[in-house]
């Protein structure tokens, strides 16, 4: 499986220069938990998350404390203040297990998928790993059926449980290895057996 097969392409991206309110507004709004910080090419420059923007921006009460409170910092106002600059990012055909791998060892919510000139092609979060894990077996079991007919294996008989595919029919080496290799790119598959 690609990234491409799974991010999500209609990204929303914020320049240095946009306020602190302004993306925290998109954050909510878009349910996101970070954007891509973009130049006016549209090329990587950063990330902001929702710790970036929120660090710092929330004053302490006074009815929580006895005596006079500490001076308060002056919260960041624009994303430039607290954006993190060259983030971690995948392209769009890189292997999806890399950037899981990526996801996970981290503590990276998201990643900003990049083309060769560094614009933003698209966001892959952990959100569009498990949605994806998540495809009912028969959905997954119907798009293999399709997916074979159309190679001309109309005979082959596909059996999917807990997003592990079992393929019976398949004659040979070469079609042993064509029908695993088409299961493994189909969203859900966890798993392939060809018997």
């Amino acid at each position: 499986m690609l990234v491409t097969d799974v991010m999500t392409r209609e990204v929303v991206t914020v320049r240095r220069d946009a306020t602190v309110k302004e993306t925290l507004g998109l954050l909510a709004s878009y349910r996101v938990t970070a954007l891509p910080v973009v130049d006016d090419d549209g090329r990587l420059v950063g990330v902001v998350s929702e710790a970036d923007l929120i660090r710092e921006s929330v004053p302490s009460d006074p009815r929580t404390h006895l005596g006079p409170l500490p001076a308060a910092p002056h919260p960041p106002r624009r994303v430039d203040e607290v954006f993190t600059p060259r983030p971690v990012t995948v392209r769009p055909y890189d292997d999806l297990a890399v950037a899981v791998e990526l996801m996970t060892t981290t503590s990276v919510k998201s990643l900003p998928v990049v083309d060769e000139l560094g614009r933003v092609a698209g966001v892959v979060a952990r959100s569009d790993v498990v949605r994806m894990l998540a495809r009912a077996d028969g959905v997954i079991e119907a798009e293999l059926d399709d997916t074979y007919r159309s190679l001309g294996h109309p005979d082959w008989l596909v059996t999917v449980t807990d997003g592990s595919v079992e393929v019976v029919g398949p004659m040979g080496g070469g079609e042993r290895s064509l029908a695993e290799v088409v299961a493994r790119t189909v969203p859900g598959v966890v798993e392939v057996r060809v018997g």
